[in-house]
This record gives structure tokens, C-alpha cells and sequence, in this order.
């Protein structure tokens, strides 16, 4: 069959459609006819591997050509879509639904299940979920790292705070230090018997943020390791490139997935929220939005990647001192080198260098 990717009429080429609106306990789907858009059937079953098999053996009934539309393919339909995967079965990733474009408002699973057979079916281009595998253990691994570098830098403004606040005989300790021999300090701090409960309740306290700091920067350095060992054995390619650390590189590798799922750099750089939005009106034609969409977590990419070459990759400061002397100002420069790098990185992840080409 054609590409997912590829410019396609799903009528061409399946019977039915099958929509399905997931959620954590259950699944509807609708199994909507390919042609005329006629609805053939619904059912709501269990999240589960039973529920999975209800489901395929329902839709069994009405055809054999068929596709799926499903949505939250990464989250609440992960399972489903590993199932189907698993059974080579034609699997279409869809959004969540804007409000705003339900019709009338109306809102309800059936609903939502029957709107993702039809989107699917309008869509001139369909896209494949994110594969499992590398990709997946990535996401898992940057999750979890964001969220300890999150908590970590939670317990160490909250220890900041309470030093500022705290008696003079355990401020005078940390004064002059800088943060991180702070949380060393405040890890290593013992009470006495001689102090007042106001005393002994900020050391106790202080001591165990900075140990819960301690233990969580631990923990996200082993998370580093693993998503460095893992960049490295999949596209270690990417880390030769200026700018593109380990982190950044696999934010890069989960967005992206796997070649053609992505059917071209514009539509990459859309993904990134680095494609500038025309707002074009009468006589004005040349007047540009900034685009807020796409994945928030790639576009901060790019935008590291962008700062660290400002800073230490010699073309990319003449390029900023050229379009300075244009009259661009650093925001617009950034978003214009934001651009160039979605377009290279894509071209990069599309055409991985062969082996040859690393001897």
C-alpha cells in the first residue's frame, strides 16, 4: 500500500474506516463506510487485551480492507495501537478534537469516534504513529529526567528561601557561597541539643531538601547516561552537529520517529512551531505570526540549539552579524536560524549517512 505519507484518497483503498476516541478505561469506535461516510456500526469495550480483541473481531464483520483512525495513539490508545501494529493492521494518527470544531458543540464518544473515520478519510495526508522501540524508551527517559530536574530545581529555590529567612547562626554558615556549595553545606548540617525548636526545625528541613536535591540531580544524571548511550547507538550522527547534545538530540529523534512519517521539512518545521504563519490581509502581504503551535518541547530544542551556535560556531555568528547589519533584531534572527536548523536536521534525519560514509 501507498505511504501513509503520500498524497492518498483512503476511499482508493480501503472498505471502512474504522474512528476510535480513547480514553483510560474504554474505547469507541465507529466503523464508518469508506465511500459514503455512512456509519455500519459502533461498540465501546474495555481498554484491555480482551477489549482489543472484541474490538478487531467486531470490525472483522464488515470488511477486510480497513483502516484506523485513532486518537492519542502515543497515550490513552498506546495499546491499541500496539495491538493493531502487531497485526500489520493500517493505523492513522489523529489529533484530540478542538472544541471549537465540533459541530454545534455537540460532544460525546460516538461522536468523537465517528468524527476521527471522517477526518480521516477528508485528510489529503495521513500520518503513522511514533514507532515504539528506541524512540519510546527515549520519551520514557526524558520525561522522567525533565520531571527530576523540575523537582530538584523545586527544592533547591525552596532551600534558597529558607536560608534567606533563617536565623542569623545558620545564615552566617552559607553567606558568600554560591548555590550548589550551599545544598552541599545544608546536606552535612547536624542539630544540637541546645538550639530552639525554630532552629532545629530550619536545619532539619534544610538538610533534607538539599538531600532531596542531591538525590534527584543523581537521578537525572543516570537518566543523561542512558539517553546518551541510546542517542549514540541509534543516530550518533546527530551529535557531531554543533549545538546538539544528548538531551537535545533525543527531544529531536522522539518528535520525528522514524523516515517518512513526516512528509517534508516544511511540515517539520511546523511540527516545531519554527514555520512562520501568514497574516496577510488586503494590501498587506508580507506580515508574518509567530507560531505558538506544534510541539512546545522541539521548538525549545531548536532554540538551544540556535543560542549554542550564536555563542561558539563561528558561521552562525556571521550569519547573526550579517543580518544584524540588515536590521533584524535578535528575536527575529533567532527564529530565522530556528528555521534553517528544522530544515537541516530534517534532511539529516531523513537521509541517515551510511556506514561507508563513517569510514
Amino acid at each position: 500500500m501507498t505511504s501513509l505519507t503520500d498524497s492518498i484518497d483512503l476511499r482508493e483503498v480501503v472498505d471502512v474506516v474504522i474512528g476510535v476516541d480513547t480514553h483510560v478505561h474504554t474505547h469507541s469506535a465507529a466503523v464508518v463506510d469508506a465511500r459514503t461516510g455512512g456509519v455500519l456500526g459502533e461498540i465501546t469495550v474495555e481498554a484491555t487485551c480482551e477489549g482489543y480483541a472484541e474490538l478487531i473481531e467486531f470490525t472483522e464483520r464488515h470488511a477486510a480492507l480497513r483502516a484506523w483512525a485513532i486518537e492519542g495513539t502515543g497515550s490513552h490508545g498506546a495499546g491499541l495501537t500496539r495491538t493493531l501494529s502487531e497485526r500489520s493492521e493500517v493505523v492513522i494518527e489523529l489529533d484530540r478534537p478542538v472544541r471549537a470544531k465540533r459541530r454545534n458543540g455537540a460532544k460525546s464518544d460516538p461522536l468523537d469516534a465517528i468524527r476521527a473515520a471522517r477526518e480521516a478519510l477528508a485528510r489529503p495526508r495521513l500520518g503513522t504513529p511514533r514507532t515504539g522501540g528506541d524512540r519510546q524508551a527515549l520519551a520514557v527517559l526524558v520525561t522522567a529526567r525533565r520531571s527530576a530536574i523540575q523537582a530538584a530545581g523545586d527544592a533547591q529555590r525552596q532551600l534558597f528561601a529558607l536560608i534567606i529567612a533563617a536565623p542569623e547562626q545558620i545564615r552566617s554558615r552559607f553567606r558568600g557561597q554560591q548555590l550548589k556549595t550551599m545544598i552541599r553545606t545544608a546536606a552535612a548540617m547536624r542539630t544540637h541539643t541546645t538550639w530552639d525548636l525554630e532552629t532545629t526545625t530550619t536545619v532539619t528541613t534544610l538538610r533534607t531538601l538539599a538531600r532531596r536535591s542531591q538525590h534527584l540531580q543523581a537521578e537525572a544524571d543516570d537518566y543523561e547516561k542512558t539517553i546518551t548511550a541510546i542517542v549514540k547507538s541509534w543516530r550518533p550522527d546527530l551529535l557531531d552537529q554543533p549545538g546538539i547534545g544528548p538531551i537535545t538530540a533525543a527531544i529531536v529523534l522522539c518528535a520525528w520517529s522514524h523516515p517518512g512519517r513526516i512528509h517534508s521539512e516544511a511540515a517539520f518545521a511546523m511540527l516545531a512551531g519554527a514555520a512562520p504563519i501568514p497574516a496577510n490581509s488586503g494590501q498587506t502581504t508580507n506580515r508574518y505570526r509567530l507560531n505558538r503551535y506544534g510541539d512546545r518541547q522541539l521548538n525549545r530544542a531548536l532554540h538551544t540549539i540556535a543560542i549554542t551556535r550564536q555563542r561558539c560556531h563561528q558561521p552562525t555568528r556571521d550569519y547573526t552579524a550579517r543580518r544584524t547589519t540588515e536590521g533584524k533584531n535578535p528575536r527575529e534572527i533567532r527564529r530565522c536560524l530556528k528555521r534553517y536548523i528544522a530544515r537541516d536536521l530534517y534532511r539529516r534525519l531523513e537521509n541517515p549517512p551510511s556506514p561507508l560514509d563513517a569510514t
